[in-house]
């Protein structure tokens, strides 16, 4: 009986595979066979690059968390720049994408997966909405210091709300992402009192 194709990276064909099986069928249909089946390899491939498949999902997740982290260093520098409200819509929908947005469902079904992420990274157990609150929190700080946002404004409150707001817009896995428009909207709303 053939086992599948060599994989030249393993780690990242499985996890691309991954995706693709996220994203397709969601966080349920994601099991090891489906991953391997995707990459088009043996079941034992996955296990000898993984002492299990919550190994595998907590290096998953980790890898995708270090992109965004990538994503936010862009949001970092566009400090000071264009407008504030056109910087955050635009960080937003990034940081939202896809595979961010399919990975938090899949993190909030599976309690190893939790707990495995506290223990790689304390108080980071939903791992990529840490990121995204990080990445939102830290701009908007560095706009507040550079005068584009009230010295009062507080921080911690307007990043809850535009994170929790963002999420809520492209957490609709069967719908389309929202328009520009829609997430400028809750970005301006959010912003009013302070830019």
């Amino acid at each position: 009986m053939p086992t599948g194709v060599h994989l030249r990276d393993a780690r990242r064909q499985l996890f691309e595979a991954a995706e693709r099986v996220l994203l397709r069928d969601g966080p349920n249909g994601l099991t090891s066979r489906a991953v391997t089946d995707e990459a088009g390899c043996a079941k034992g491939v996955l296990h000898r690059h993984f002492t299990d498949f919550d190994t595998f999902l907590t290096e998953l997740v980790l890898d995708r968390a270090a992109q965004l982290e990538r994503q936010a260093q862009a949001l970092r520098e566009a400090v000071g720049t264009g407008t504030v409200a056109d910087n955050l819509t635009d960080a937003l929908t990034t940081l939202f994408g896809p595979v961010p947005v399919a990975i938090i469902p899949l993190i909030t079904s599976r309690d190893e997966l939790r707990a495995r992420l506290r223990q790689a990274r304390p108080g980071g157990g939903i791992a990529i909405l840490a990121q995204i609150t990080a990445a939102v929190s830290t701009y908007l700080a560095d706009e507040r210091a550079a005068g584009r946002i009230s010295a009062d404004a507080d921080i911690d409150s307007l990043t809850l709300s535009l994170v929790g707001g963002g999420h809520l817009l492209f957490a609709d896995r069967d719908a389309d992402p929202p328009t520009t428009a829609a997430v400028k909207k809750l970005v301006t709303t959010v912003l009013a009192d302070v830019v």
